[in-house]
């Protein structure tokens, strides 16, 4: 122990406000008011009380109304409880309901008179709200087709029930934990819940014949979990869960919230000594790590119809951006009910399973009203995609963001339609990265952005290259504070190279993988879909700068901008830039007597800005030669 002894004496010269706030009171003397705190209204409610305790039990002041945040473990819900989720935001919340990437559902618009009246209806149905905010292990996340695809090799739901044991509305652990905290348990072969994406990983593996979970911790906004190379069975789980929670809680940092979650612990004493403090803790030596077995990205992943164990189908019901309403969850449930087993599965791309439905009766069923009505996002650009809330709901929020991811997708469909293709595009309204864009083929990060004129717009970060495959691994950023009108046509020609150079059914992470990131640097990848960009929505030229079949600059820069401005120049002037020498290699090559403005004689739209730009990217001397993309980047902004 000494090791986070000493970590935790470093960092305890101060305690953040957060941590004194917490010390004012429990937060179940809250909870126990809170039938007079609705009664009295605002009056009745303490700045600590609507700041930090109601987070506690899932409730988020927002001025004139609460959102409320709804635990759904695993993402299971019954049609009773989905029909009652559906009534309250039908009567009590504008008949509006945001589904997260927690596989759990937020209420809004909720009135401080209807607070106790809302959770109420709600624990009627077995729904609890307890610990989905602030300093508290959060909604448990799993496979939505957990126990009944055929990829699932160990049921979870059971296992998480467990874990949630641990902690749920124990009063010694509602906000005792230095921060948030979330754990994902997976025991199936693909990855359907982004599971090295939080503090505490449960991922299916097997070790001697035996199938169980190898632990990863540590993750969060940009970061992937790290491997504690540990082997736990379903029975050793709950065990080390709770040990880990009280070594967390014991020596966790409690001064600056920005560097208080576990993966800054995990970094200052080493993951080795603090799984060894664990294991301590739990009073059992686990097994060393056997073999992951996540192999793939989700088996329903660019489907809707996904064949069950039990000869049933899953039907995937894609919800633009999470955006749904208690109208249309009523409605799902009774078709579940209809059709199915009643029973509905959250999922963590903000979309939902209507299970069990019977093969005699599936025809029927996608005609029926709720299915017929979320038929129009069935396409490549909707199906996976993720987009968190923006500025009209978080405070946090710099751009809309769902509206903008919508908007996006729109114009991607009519655009750039592929057949056959998968593409995971996520959306962050702010650094805070709730959108997970930093795990997406092609992902967001809202920002402010300066246009053409100098104006302050909405932009985004544009990264690309996520994986969410055997181990995550965070996405590179493309281009920074990108205005949104813009970014839409950035991406655009990463698909259009995707559409040309894909193989059959190839998903874009597995396109990236062969291809744009095996044979390009990002830097080109950048200097590609701003060029393209420039010559064809700036300059309205209609040519497209297009990436070879089979690259040979082997993503060495400086043969990359060579090579990129060669075919620049061939491409405006019909000409080659420079003539072979006896049939030696096309690099050794002799130069045509040219000018800088040569290009702009042949072609009057080129400004003379970019004719001396292509001209410094081949010039004869390699000396004399740019030597980084970002040096052409920049002279680009003045094109």
């Amino acid at each position: 122990m000494t090791r986070l002894e000493k970590a935790l004496e470093a960092r305890s010269k101060k305690v953040n406000k957060v941590e004194t706030t917490k010390a004012l009171k429990s937060p179940m003397d809250v909870y126990e008011r809170l039938e007079e705190i609705a009664k009295g209204g605002y009056e009745n409610l303490s700045a600590e009380d609507a700041s930090y305790f109601l987070k506690c039990f899932g409730l988020f002041d927002k001025g004139e109304d609460f959102m409320l945040r709804v635990r759904i473990p695993g993402g299971q819900l019954s049609f009773e409880q989905a029909t009652r989720i559906g009534e309250v935001a039908q009567e009590y919340g504008n008949d509006y309901i945001d589904l997260t990437t927690r596989m759990q559902v937020e209420l809004r618009y909720i009135k401080i008179e209807d607070i106790a009246t809302v959770l109420g209806a709600l624990r009627e149905v077995g729904i609890s709200t307890f610990q989905t905010g602030v300093d508290n292990p959060r909604n448990i996340v799993t496979d939505p087709l957990d126990g009944i695809a055929y990829d699932n090799i160990l049921e979870s739901m059971p296992l998480v029930e467990k874990l949630q044991e641990v902690f749920l509305e124990k009063p010694e652990w509602i906000s005792t934990l230095p921060r948030k905290f979330n754990t994902g348990v997976l025991g199936s072969l693909s990855n359907s819940c982004n599971i090295f994406g939080h503090d505490c990983n449960f991922v299916l593996a097997q070790k001697d014949g035996r199938f169980g979970y190898n632990v990863y911790l540590g993750a969060r906004v940009g970061v992937q979990a790290q491997d504690a190379d540990l082997f736990v069975t379903t029975d050793e789980a709950p065990i080390f869960y709770r040990a880990l929670l009280e070594v967390f809680k014991r020596y966790g940092y409690r001064d600056n919230r920005n560097k208080n979650r576990l993966v800054f612990l995990l970094n200052d004493v080493g993951i080795e000594h603090f799984v060894e403090a664990v294991k301590k803790e739990a009073g059992r030596d686990f097994a060393s790590g056997g073999i992951t077995m996540v192999q793939s990205q989700y088996i329903a992943l660019g489907a809707n119809k996904v064949l069950l164990k039990n000869g049933t189908f899953a039907y995937k019901v894609i919800v633009p951006s999470g955006i749904f309403s208690g109208t249309d969850m009523i409605e799902a449930a009774q078709t579940a009910q209809t059709f199915g087993s009643g029973d509905i599965r959250l999922s963590y791309d903000q979309n939902f399973h209507i299970i069990n439905v019977s093969q005699e009766k599936i025809e029927a069923f996608e005609q029926s009203t709720i299915i017929a009505k979320y038929a129009q996002y069935n396409n490549l650009y909707f199906k996976d995609m993720i987009a968190c809330a923006g500025t009209q709901t978080c405070s946090f929020g710099v751009i809309p963001n769902k509206p903008d991811a919508i908007e996006m997708a729109h114009f991607l469909n009519k655009s750039v339609p592929i057949a056959n293709a998968t593409v995971r595009m996520n959306w962050s309204a702010c650094p805070k990265g709730c959108g997970v864009h930093g795990i997406a083929d092609i992902g967001f990060e809202g920002c402010r952005a300066k246009d053409d004129e100098g104006n302050k717009v909405d932009g985004v970060h544009l990264f690309i290259g996520g994986k969410i495959t055997r181990e995550a691994k965070e996405a590179h950023i493309l281009h920074k504070a990108l205005p949104i009108t813009e970014a839409k046509h950035h991406v655009k020609y990463l698909l259009k190279t995707y559409a040309t150079h894909k193989n059959k059914n190839e998903t874009y992470e597995a396109f990236d993988d062969r291809y744009l990131s095996r044979n390009y640097s990002f830097q080109a990848l950048s200097f590609f879909t701003k060029i393209n960009y420039i010559l064809n929505e700036k300059l309205d030229l209609g040519v497209m700068l297009e990436l070879d079949k089979e690259p040979k600059s082997g993503r060495r820069e400086e043969y990359e901008i060579f090579t990129f401005g060669l075919k620049l120049y061939k491409l405006l002037t019909g000409e080659k830039r420079f003539e072979a020498v006896d049939g030696l290699s096309p690099v050794l090559v002799k130069p045509r007597t040219i000018k800088r403005d040569t290009v702009s004689k042949l072609n009057p739209k080129v400004p003379p800005k970019l004719s001396e730009i292509i001209y410094q990217m081949t010039h004869e001397k390699k000396s004399e030669r740019s030597a980084v993309f970002s040096e052409i980047l920049v002279a680009l902004k003045e094109v």
